[in-house]
């Protein structure tokens, strides 16, 4: 049988990814309150005082073989600082997507989301040998979007009217790729990003 997706502790020199845990309430409160990301009418980040029942939802999800949900930890200040998530595990395709990711306002533009995505791509690539790694996004979310693409993955498609927000509004899911014979350039990629100095 081949090995497949199931809660880990990823780490890099500044991202630590653990899996989530109702003992991250707090930390994740105080993260989706910074900035007030729970705003953002095109994303799905959880306000404050329904980070608890997010956290069971999700938790809920990964019993039943839906998700891998991490909390994202700042080595830096050793704290949570965000989520990402392994979803639509598809094993007969041997498919992930990585999503549902975000940050605390002040570890924006840091180098948390390169490492996050390091870490979560080089686990499915080399350690579970995945077809391929899907992102999915709000065609409205032009800051996802550009990250997305800074990543090299290639725009599959829009799916129109995909969904339907909390709002009623409707989105059009903006869908990338990665294959695994692209994983090595984007590797080199993420790396240089890392290396290079910082402004």
């Amino acid at each position: 049988m081949s090995k497949w997706f199931a809660p880990i502790t990823l780490e890099a020199d500044t991202a630590k990814l653990v899996p989530l845990s109702p003992d991250h309430l707090a930390e994740l409160q105080e993260a989706s309150a910074e900035g007030e990301l729970y705003k953002l009418w095109y994303t799905g980040v959880a306000a404050p005082d329904k980070m608890e029942a997010e956290i069971e939802r999700r938790l809920k999800m990964q019993e039943e073989g839906q998700i891998i949900a991490f909390s994202v930890v700042d080595k830096r200040v050793n704290k949570v600082i965000g989520q990402t998530t392994y979803f639509r595990l598809d094993k007969p395709n041997h498919r992930a997507e990585i999503g549902a990711t975000w940050y605390a306002k002040s570890a924006q533009r840091s180098p948390i989301n390169t490492e996050c995505k390091m870490l979560l791509l080089g686990h499915a690539f080399e350690d579970i040998k995945v077809n391929a790694v899907e992102f999915r996004t709000h065609h409205l979310n032009h800051q996802s979007r550009r990250a997305i693409e800074r990543l090299g993955a290639r725009l599959d498609g829009i799916l129109r009217n995909h969904v339907v927000m909390p709002n009623g509004t409707l989105r059009d899911s903006v869908i990338y790729s990665i294959l695994p014979h692209e994983w090595p350039a984007i590797k080199t990629n993420l790396q240089w990003q890392l290396d290079k100095p910082r402004d």
